[in-house]
């Protein structure tokens, strides 16, 4: 099986690099895709700094499908806690995803919504939930098992929080995840989202995530790499 992951900052995707042995590199897009594997797993790895935002996220995954054909895409990084019970260096992993920006609701839909689609909520894998949730466990974390909401902008205000929290209700918010999981529910691709908070989204946004963005990056890589060995 080949595995497609993707780390939007370099931060997210440092640690998996370290501990893969890297065959080859591609260069497509403007983005290195490194191929390999990681010791303790069989699976073939293709590892990818996307870039921030929707549109990158979307074009590494559609890359990873059509050039490497993975089977699957794991989607790593950090995130903003919407719900009131996280904290920094809680885990989120996803049970579907939202994207909390896409909005015609001039024209009668809701927000959220994406036309002439037979959904707007994407479903993650449940066998990859249950890998990330084993890993996550193994090391002696708490997994949280939920929506997250993604859009083009960094929340770090409580009205905005309190929106994406109102009308979409997610545990945690970021800017990629959502349209990796439409990238690949359009090619029946499974795929899961891992993200550990480095911020509250509530205002307190720079000082947060300063302080605590590497970390909680280090954490998530961590629960990747012990995904890779649990995954069958």
């Amino acid at each position: 099986m080949t595995i497609g992951i993707i780390g939007a900052m370099e931060e997210e995707v440092t640690l998996l690099k370290e501990s893969m042995n890297v065959v080859t590199t591609r260069n497509v897009i403007g983005c290195d895709f490194f191929v390999g594997s990681v010791e303790g797993s069989s699976h073939n790895i293709v590892l990818v700094r996307s870039g921030i935002g929707k549109v990158n996220a979307a074009l590494c995954a559609q890359v990873l499908i059509d050039i490497f054909a993975v089977d699957s895409v794991i989607n790593v990084g950090v995130a903003g806690a919407i719900d009131r019970t996280l904290k920094v260096g809680d885990i989120v992993i996803s049970s579907d995803a939202i994207q909390h920006d896409f909005d015609t609701s001039a024209l009668g839909d809701e927000p959220g919504y994406i036309s002439r689609m037979d959904t707007s909520i994407f479903a993650a894998d449940i066998n990859l939930i249950d890998a990330a949730t084993d890993a996550v466990e193994e090391l002696g974390l708490v997994p949280n098992i939920g929506r997250i909401a993604s859009g083009d902008q960094f929340i770090a205000d409580l009205d905005s929080k309190h929106r994406i929290q109102t009308l979409f209700n997610p545990l945690c918010c970021e800017m990629e995840g959502a349209a990796i999981a439409q990238a690949c529910y359009l090619n029946k691709i499974p795929f899961v989202i891992l993200r550990v908070m480095s911020d509250t989204a509530d205002g307190d946004g720079d000082v947060d995530y300063e302080q605590f963005f590497r970390e909680s990056a280090k954490t998530a890589g961590n629960i990747v790499n012990n995904m890779l060995t649990i995954l069958k």
